[in-house]
């Protein structure tokens, strides 16, 4: 790992699908060019996120000077968790005119519990309602 000491050259921010990285694109392509050891990287993610086996998970990389590296995991996407929780492959084309799923009021707080460390609110009630307006968006119904 990156000794404190160490000067930071860049930060790269990469989705990955939890304990399915690979050096090939977009790990490679991301971090190749910073001249880190990829298969270190590879297996280190993989490693911490097992058990979110196939979810996509942000992952924030700082690489130093000296080619070393760190990398801190972010909760799964909003919209990732809601099409799990509403059970949908995809979102709608026209969230206005079509609806597409519907989740409920719990399992919308249940998503910012998830979420909350990653979000810009004070309380469990407003991340509530950062998610409910992110499946808006997405042409799900938040039901009571």
């Amino acid at each position: 790992m990156a000794k404190k000491a160490a000067k930071i050259k860049a930060q790269v921010k990469v989705q990955i699908a939890g304990g399915k990285a690979t050096p090939a694109p977009p790990v490679g392509t991301a971090l190749g060019p910073h001249g880190i050891n990829l298969g270190q990287f590879v297996s280190q993610f993989n490693e911490r996120t097992r058990d979110l086996n196939g979810m996509v998970v942000p992952a924030v990389i700082t690489i130093y000077e000296d080619r070393s590296f760190s990398f801190e995991l972010k909760s799964p996407p909003a919209s990732v968790l809601l099409k799990q929780a509403a059970k949908l492959a995809k979102g709608a084309v026209n969230p206005k005119t079509e609806k597409v799923g519907t989740v409920s009021k719990a399992q919308v707080l249940e998503i910012a519990k998830t979420k909350m460390e990653d979000l810009n609110a004070i309380d469990l009630e407003a991340a509530g309602r950062m998610i409910a307006g992110t499946a808006r968006s997405m042409g799900i119904e938040v039901l009571d």
